[in-house]
């Protein structure tokens, strides 16, 4: 039981009502999946709850809990079996609605990156963490981030191509003779 004193408790409770949409915001880039980003972010908010009286810069709150959720998430995904298996045929992306719905295709897109892709893609974009300060907190080698984040960001453009695009680039390729296909 968490013994509570003072104006703690209030303080933290002002805290998670003010931050909290914004938190969560930034748990679901990271986990992808509703359900998962709330038990990720009430992971976080109950370490930050906990480390309370030591946190001297209250300032730097949101650093402390997304940094709390980061490691939370790294942790998760650690300890997660492979859940995805290669297969015969790669499945063409749907993109609902047309250009103007381009947030929601991003997050859609994000969302059906692997999780260490869209952890990576997080962090490099979303948090504007630098390629070093990734490694470190991933536990991976810098160019293992560099190429992550690579193959992510290729993912993600292949993702994100407009469908009257695509058929345009695959109506040239059939015109072209059979002998430059």
């Amino acid at each position: 039981m968490i013994a509570v004193t003072g104006g703690t408790h209030e303080e933290f409770r002002e805290y998670v009502v003010a931050r909290g949409p914004a938190l969560l915001r930034a748990a679901y880039q990271l986990t992808g999946h509703p359900n998962d980003a709330e038990d990720l972010l009430q992971a976080a908010l109950f370490k930050t709850y906990l480390a309370w009286d030591r946190i001297q810069d209250h300032t730097a709150l949101d650093a402390y809990v997304r940094r709390a959720m980061v490691n939370i998430n790294i942790s998760w995904w650690r300890r997660r079996k492979l859940e995805e298996y290669p297969s015969e045929e790669i499945p063409e992306p749907v993109l609902a609605g047309g250009p103007g719905h381009l947030p929601e295709q991003v997050e859609q897109a994000l969302d059906r990156l692997p999780n260490r892709m869209r952890t990576a893609v997080v962090l490099r974009y979303y948090e504007d963490m630098t390629e070093p300060e990734i490694a470190k907190a991933l536990g991976i080698s810098v160019g293992t981030v560099k190429s992550t984040v690579s193959r992510a960001m290729a993912r993600l453009r292949g993702d994100l191509t407009v469908p009257a695009q695509r058929r345009l680039e695959s109506q040239s390729w059939s015109r072209q003779p059979a002998d430059l296909r």
